[in-house]
């Protein structure tokens, strides 16, 4: 039986989360993805830069929207994976390990010569509401998704979203 269930199509939809989740996580890493380009950025951009700031205005929108996020990120997280992972991640502990992974797996790939495009980029966004910033972001993947499976050469991360109601 187990084996026929995950076999079917309403199975395998419930392996993919939604885009409000997807922003859910994404508001969930963005303070840490910012404050780590900051520092991976800091040789290339001057301390005024939205990016390298640690604290005040700016990166406190994006912290209290990581904090309103965490339960449909954490839910959506246990979705992707266990549902044993549940009791793990009401730890107080959970949030700041899963960011701790996520936001040097993404601010790696940064070239020190594209900090001046990203600080700009940001400083667009910068008046949005963080809510805004992660739709954003889940926009562009799952665009880039959808030119990825038209057989286009995209480098994508392979997030398990769910096809958008038609």
């Amino acid at each position: 039986m187990a084996s026929a269930l995950a076999a079917s199509p309403a199975a395998a939809q419930t392996r993919c989360i939604t885009a409000p989740e997807a922003e859910a996580m994404a508001q969930v890493a963005l303070p840490d993805i910012i404050r780590q380009t900051g520092v991976v950025c800091a040789a290339r951009l001057p301390a005024t830069s939205l990016v390298r700031q640690t604290r005040g205005v700016f990166i406190a929108k994006y912290d209290a929207a990581a904090d309103r996020a965490w339960p449909t990120a954490r839910g959506a997280i246990v979705k992707l994976s266990d549902p044993m992972v549940d009791s793990l991640l009401g730890s107080d502990f959970a949030r700041p390990l899963l960011t701790s992974l996520i936001g040097p797996l993404l601010v790696g790939r940064i070239a020190v010569e594209d900090c001046p495009v990203i600080d700009r980029l940001v400083t667009q966004l910068a008046p949005l509401p963080a809510s805004n910033t992660a739709s954003i972001i889940v926009t562009t993947l799952q665009y880039l998704q959808a030119e990825k499976a038209r057989g286009q050469n995209v480098a994508v991360p392979n997030l398990p979203l769910c096809a958008a109601p038609k």
